[in-house]
């Protein structure tokens, strides 16, 4: 006899797929290093587990000290740690961190490096230039690091400079939900890549919210510097929405905002993953014709958001959550490329 099945019985198994995430998760340890200990709060809240116990300090020659609180024999160890702010005492800390994960025989180690360090020194650009991003990659592996996860890094090449597993989540789905929430005009609109180099990340937003895109070709004379602004597109009489992975000192964005508006754009919108905003940055924003600067929480942006009121945050710590869920599970996390879970 063939077996039959309901459509009830479909839709059971489909709502237990979509089930929220379970309160307790057996064998996990999530700890939280010092650059972000907001984010890892939220991302184990969402997780329903207590944040470990772990103290770090430095010792009066300002070596770094860190003690971790509790017995993770046999568990799986997620390490938060952000490539912001003091970020060579931050990386410094996070290799302490899995070492000292790893020689207490935690199961495996994964670092949850939401913006990833160096990710900008990730080729020899003139001559003798270090690939500081292989660097950091190779020290995070003799460290003890059995996994990484991070999000948009600058150059997608960089997960090649690892031997152990590198996922790379996209904020993107984030980024075009918070379009279509907080844009009226959207259907309208035209995204604009500040650069060529992000071309690849313009279009794929592009493509999923059906507009067209533009993009600005710039030369620079030295690093943070912009010499001149060509753009390609026409941006007349349109919202014009920046898409970048990172903003640093806001040079290229606030001059790239300065052209569109010059070409005809009615408002121009600034979506960045990670916000570093060093040196002139909040001034730079205050002063540019920007009607909003979007951000993630990759990186603290409390205190930016009190300097600048055109700075908005997205919230990531649910794809985090969600790729630290599916890992320690075994389960895939390509649904996140494309998805923004609940």
């Amino acid at each position: 006899m063939k077996s039959t099945i309901t459509l009830q019985e479909v839709v059971n198994k489909l709502d237990h797929l979509a089930s929220p995430l379970p309160t307790r998760m057996p064998n996990i340890k999530v700890f939280s290093g010092s650059s972000h200990p907001d984010l890892a709060q939220k991302i184990v809240d969402r997780l329903g587990i207590d944040l470990g116990k772990v103290v770090t300090k430095k010792f009066s020659n300002m070596e770094t000290c860190v003690e971790i609180g509790e017995s993770v024999r046999g568990e799986d160890v997620y390490i938060v740690q952000s490539g912001s702010g003091e970020i060579n005492d931050n990386l410094m800390e996070l290799l302490i961190m899995i070492n000292a994960c790893k020689i207490a025989s935690a199961s495996r180690v994964t670092a949850v490096i939401p913006c990833f360090p160096y990710a900008r020194q990730d080729k020899k650009d003139k001559s003798r230039a270090p690939i500081t991003a292989k660097l950091v990659a190779n020290i995070l592996s003799v460290s003890g690091a059995d996994h990484i996860i991070t999000m948009d890094l600058h150059a997608s090449q960089i997960q090649g400079f690892f031997d152990i597993p590198v996922d790379n989540l996209f904020a993107e789905p984030a980024v075009l939900k918070w379009i279509k929430e907080n844009i009226p005009d959207w259907k309208t609109s035209i995204v604009v890549s500040p650069d060529a180099g992000g071309a690849k990340r313009v279009t794929s937003i592009a493509d999923r919210l059906n507009v067209e895109f533009a993009l600005i070709h710039k030369e620079r004379k030295k690093a943070n510097e912009v010499a001149s602004m060509v753009l390609v597109g026409d941006v007349k009489d349109r919202i014009a929405i920046l898409v970048d992975d990172m903003a640093d000192t806001c040079g290229t964005i606030c001059h790239a905002a300065e052209k569109l508006i010059e070409a005809g754009a009615i408002k121009v919108y600034a979506i960045l993953t990670h916000g570093i905003f060093s040196g002139p940055a909040i001034s730079r924003i205050n002063n540019a014709c920007l009607e909003a600067v979007v951000v993630t929480n990759t990186i603290p942006q409390e205190r930016h958001m009190q300097e600048c009121p055109k700075i908005q945050c997205i919230d990531v710590s649910m794809m985090l959550a969600e790729a630290v869920r599916r890992t320690h599970n075994g389960e895939s996390v390509s649904y996140l490329f494309s998805n923004v879970p609940y």
